[in-house]
């Protein structure tokens, strides 16, 4: 005979306990329904400026963007997580001759990592509500997860356009579950803690943080870093690289938050692979293609390919010089 549900409480509840045993530091959960606090009008504006550079995607689905609910049938909650990344750099930050990878980039792709995490706390989900269903997703959709996350009440949305958590800072990943149950919601979103603080606009090298929560990405090191196809980089950009061969930190690295309250994680996944500790340019080079995908397999360096990597040390590092020309 098959047990009753839970009451929305109680399956309430014991998700959320079964989240933070999986390694989740923070879990909210609110209803299914489109934005109402003006955030699809500050995608539509932000769209309408161009600040997506040549990202595409960032274009298409708008109204699911818009509605989460519409990425599953019979969307009642959203569970919002949010899985810290954070470990130490092992360089000096602040060096220009040091060749850096962003932190979020130096372990295990964090698509795995999370989508793993929340299948096995939809399973979970699954066992305890009999008819539930769900769907897991972590930056696999269109789907505007930092506002979720602060509707959920992880965080707040920092002035360099992440979601600071109190106590801990911004160094996590966020992820979702869609689900077909009402439960009991989180819906009060948290005060933002910035204040007067300008630390991570007046540090951005490039000038890419154009308002408070607004990034340019034509003039972001990490859409050149990692989205950007082309050859070469404006002089703009390359003058101000810093060291930074995949992604940049820097808007983080100089948040109060962040400085005072960061740990390092505590998921192995995270940690960093032997070639991304302090990254060289000659080890990077001399990397084959068989070797470049063996690798980074399963690594977010993976996206930008070889010709990007190789592309993006000559442009940070013109004077280390491939060692072979990537076809």
């Amino acid at each position: 005979m098959t047990s009753p549900a839970p009451a929305s409480a109680e399956l309430t509840r014991l998700l959320k306990e079964k989240a933070l045993q999986l390694g989740f530091a923070k879990v909210g959960i609110i209803p299914a329904e489109p934005f109402q606090n003006g955030e699809d009008e500050r995608l539509s504006a932000w769209l309408g400026q161009g600040f997506q550079a040549d990202m595409a995607w960032m274009v298409t689905h708008y109204d699911k963007r818009r509605d989460p609910a519409s990425l599953m049938d019979e969307t009642r909650s959203i569970l919002c997580v949010a899985m810290n990344y954070f470990t130490p750099d092992e360089y000096d930050p602040h060096d220009p001759q040091a060749l850096k990878i962003a932190k979020y980039a130096r372990g295990t792709d964090y698509h795995y990592v999370l989508k793993d995490r929340l299948k096995a706390l939809l399973a979970y989900a699954e066992a305890l509500c009999p008819g539930l269903q769900g769907r897991a997703l972590t930056d696999s959709a269109p789907i505007m997860e930092k506002p979720l996350a602060v509707n959920a009440g992880l965080g707040w949305m920092g002035k360099n356009g992440n979601v600071i958590l109190p106590g801990q800072g911004s160094f996590f990943f966020l992820g979702e579950l869609l689900l077909n149950v009402a439960l009991d919601y989180d819906a009060t979103p948290m005060a933002n803690h910035c204040g007067t603080c300008r630390r991570c606009i007046d540090a951005c090298p490039t000038e890419a943080i154009v308002d408070e929560g607004v990034i340019d990405a034509n003039r972001c090191i990490s859409y050149w870093t990692i989205e950007y196809k082309g050859e070469r980089f404006p002089a703009a950009i390359q003058d101000n690289l810093s060291g930074w061969i995949f992604g940049c930190d820097i808007c983080q690295d100089v948040c109060p938050w962040n400085i005072k309250f960061a740990q390092p994680t505590v998921e192995p996944a995270f940690q960093p692979h032997p070639l991304n500790r302090k990254p060289q340019a000659e080890a990077l080079l001399g990397l084959d293609e068989e070797a470049f995908r063996a690798q980074f397999q399963k690594s977010p360096l993976k996206r930008t390919k070889r010709a990007g990597l190789h592309r993006n040390i000559a442009m940070a590092a013109p004077h280390r010089q491939p060692v072979d020309e990537p076809t």
